[in-house]
């Protein structure tokens, strides 16, 4: 499978940042803005997340943006009208997009229509918090490939080794290690990771590791980059472009204080 993702992997670079946000937050028209800056600040890969009523997965920051962005009027349709006019108006542009949603709208919109769309407006990979391996592997697999989609799982501390070993098999973009059981934009300190992850690198995986869950600024962005290949931030740069007036400026910003 070749996209701009598996690409991106194929040399296994370290210290890669992938920067989550949600599609039409904060307004509707924003997702090209962002996606636009985050292209132009080189982040190495981005993550859009596909507001739903019920994010399980998801702290208060993201669920808080995702209210807003479905109350803003978007939907899955829109975010694929987006993204094929921000293709459009980028053709030059690489950087790997995965969206992030979950399985109940991608089923009610259709799974082999999901992944056609995905192709077609450049979408690399998905992730799917609530798609059980077995799903995946029974129902799933064939059409992701079909459509050179990637499919991330996530790992928590409470998965097994063996476990790990069978979504590493499975895995054709990243493995998505979440540093915490808790959810996303947790307070905790990220050291409490420091185990966790050192297992993880020590584990030899075929697969790039990526976590997120508690990455905030430059010092956690280090710290995580010296156990896996990268992190993810999401609820901090949603904090971040809450309430700004200059969006491009404040992405820009954002990206060049983590990386430096």
């Amino acid at each position: 499978m070749q996209n701009n993702l598996t690409q991106l992997f194929s040399s296994k670079p370290k210290n890669l940042l992938n920067i989550f946000f949600t599609a039409g937050y904060p307004k509707l028209e924003d997702t090209t803005v962002i996606l636009k800056a985050l292209e132009e600040a080189k982040v190495d890969l981005v993550e859009i997340g596909i507001p739903f009523s019920d994010p399980l997965a998801d702290g208060p920051t993201i669920q808080e943006s995702s209210k807003i962005a479905l109350e803003n009027g978007m939907s899955i349709e829109k975010l694929f009208t987006q993204l094929e006019s921000y293709r459009e108006e980028n053709p030059e542009a690489d950087t790997p997009i995965l969206l992030m949603g979950y399985l109940n709208p991608v089923m009610q919109f259709g799974l082999d229509k999901f992944c056609a769309r995905c192709a077609s407006v450049g979408v690399d990979g998905l992730i799917v918090p609530d798609l059980p391996m077995f799903i995946y592997e029974h129902e799933f697999k064939a059409t992701f490939e079909k459509h050179n989609i990637s499919n991330v799982f996530l790992v928590t501390p409470q998965t097994s080794e063996k476990r790990i070993r069978e979504i590493d098999a499975n895995s054709t973009g990243f493995i998505y290690a979440v540093s915490s059981a808790s959810t996303t934009g947790s307070k905790a300190d990220f050291s409490a990771a420091a185990d966790y992850l050192g297992k993880l690198r020590d584990m030899d995986l075929k697969t790039p590791v990526l976590t997120g869950f508690n990455i905030k600024n430059n010092q956690n962005f280090k710290d995580a980059c010296s156990f896996v290949d990268g992190a993810i931030i999401g609820s901090e740069f949603i904090r971040q472009i809450a309430e700004t007036t200059d969006l491009k400026q404040t992405v820009a910003s954002f990206v060049k204080e983590i990386k430096k």
